[in-house]
């Protein structure tokens, strides 16, 4: 055997060309999935597939390797087969502040850490580790995973390893030089399997509701049961709230806006009263969470970067030219790991009401609208920044209604006498400063999503360095 062959046995690239060897189609199951429909796949965690076919982005046709049976299997549920992502504690397409989310959800403990492919430069890693300070609390500490040359990765240029394995392996025994000593990987639940393909307009006799969640504007919302098997939220619409056919056409625009802040709407009940299934959010309204004794103790970092995550999704709903027209904390939702997703856009359009639609309405959000949408019924992704700026003050004060103790037609006086909502007891005078920007007279001088997403996401970073110093 050649020196030359020795020494490839020997490096990080020989298990790089094993992987390489297996074929692209082989797949292994993440977790086990539990069949639903006549045509999926059910398999045990570990089960090796075949993949057949991936015209459905979210359904791969697949046949087990063990059974042979085939059938669709949610693209969510499996890894290539020996690949990297196949370890709990590699997330492939996580960015940090996502990484910061998911180590300080519930389940994860000082030690809890995850390897994510690096946002700026590819083909670096980065280590993300749960540390426990004792004037900070909890909080998450960075490390850039460097690559060697000739093969191989390091943190610390005192010790290499020659696969990322062998590091987490290294850190789990001995902190060296880290802030804490790795102990488990990130907890993360079992994913959320894609909706069926051609479930849309479904019966009505497939839900079953369980649980009235609130009464909302439109109607009500409950928990339920859809075919005895997936948990759901259900909106109940008034009778006679929309045209069903102005409904179903917005409905199929609004199915079309995929996005991880938006509320996902799963499927549709056509007949009155209309249905609306979307995506179950734990914690319910943001407006509601907040005012628990959870949601009342989080810290004002946790505060923006639920903002943070509204204007993510906002920035998504701007780019694709779409309104909201009713943005504020009662139709953001929560989940139990604080992931803030936007429900109800689009739908306030619709809406065949004077009480919801006529500014003297009772039920008109007057204070979350912008002047302009108040005095000419002219809405605009820019008329939704107003509502932002709104909705901000409603997050760092726990959910306490705005204006407090201004009737509508006060708040409208004022507003047009140049009047400004104050800075909120305890918010850091930056973010009353972006509050103020979404809040300028003049439409086109107001910031876009994107800005805010950029301004919020920095604001959330800014307390701490963006990575950790190499031990040494």
């Amino acid at each position: 055997m050649s020196s030359l062959f020795k020494t490839l046995i020997n490096h990080t690239e020989w298990t790089h060309c094993c992987h390489l060897c297996i074929p692209e189609n082989l797949m292994v199951a993440l977790y086990k999935y539990e069949p639903c429909h006549s045509d999926d796949l059910g398999f045990e965690k570990g089960e090796k597939l075949k993949i057949l076919n991936t015209d459905d982005p979210e359904w791969f046709m697949a046949e087990s390797l063990f059974t042979g049976q085939r059938g669709y299997i949610p693209h969510n549920f499996v890894a290539k087969l020996n690949s990297m992502e196949t370890e709990p504690w590699f997330f492939k397409n996580l960015s940090r502040n996502d990484a910061m989310r998911q180590l300080l959800a519930p389940g994860n403990t000082q030690g809890s850490f995850l390897i994510r492919e690096s946002e700026t430069t590819p083909g670096s890693f980065s280590l993300s580790v749960r540390d426990l300070d004792h004037t900070q609390g909890d909080i998450i500490k960075h490390y850039r995973i460097r690559n060697l040359d000739a093969g191989g990765f390091y943190i610390t240029t005192k010790i290499s390893f020659g696969s990322l394995s062998e590091l987490v392996k290294h850190y789990s025994r001995e902190a060296d030089g880290l802030c804490t000593r790795l102990v488990k990987p990130c907890q993360t639940r079992v994913p959320q399997k894609p909706w069926w393909q051609d479930e849309w307009e479904v019966p009505r006799e497939s839900l079953k509701l369980e649980r009235r969640l609130g009464q909302g504007q439109f109607g009500e919302v409950w928990m339920g049961l859809y075919n005895n098997n997936r948990r759901v939220a259900v909106k109940n619409l008034k009778t006679g709230t929309m045209s069903i056919s102005a409904f179903l056409a917005e409905a199929n625009l609004m199915k079309t806006l995929q996005h991880p802040r938006l509320v996902r709407l799963f499927a549709v009940v056509t007949q009155e009263p209309i249905y609306i299934i979307t995506e179950f959010m734990e914690n319910g309204s943001l407006v509601d969470f907040l005012k628990t004794p959870e949601g009342s103790a989080l810290p004002i970092n946790t505060l923006i970067d639920m903002a943070a995550q509204v204007a993510d999704g906002m920035a998504y709903i701007e780019q694709k030219n779409y309104i909201h027209r009713d943005l504020r904390a009662a139709n953001i939702l929560v989940s139990d790991e604080l992931i803030c997703k936007i429900a109800d856009f689009g739908l306030a359009r619709l809406i065949e009401n004077n009480e919801y639609t006529a500014r003297e309405g009772a039920k008109f959000p007057i204070k979350w609208t912008a002047p302009e949408a108040i005095n000419y019924g002219t809405f605009s992704i820019k008329s939704d920044v107003w509502s932002f700026g709104v909705l901000l003050t409603e997050i760092v004060t726990y959910g306490r209604i705005p204006f407090p103790g201004m009737t509508n037609p006060e708040v409208i006086a004022n507003l047009e006498r140049g009047y400004r909502m104050p800075c909120p007891d305890n918010c850091p005078e930056d973010l009353y400063n972006i509050m103020k920007h979404c809040w300028t007279e003049n439409p086109d001088n107001r910031p876009t999503f994107e800005y805010l997403r950029s301004v919020l996401e920095d604001f959330f970073t800014a307390t701490e360095r963006q990575y950790q110093e190499q031990p040494c």
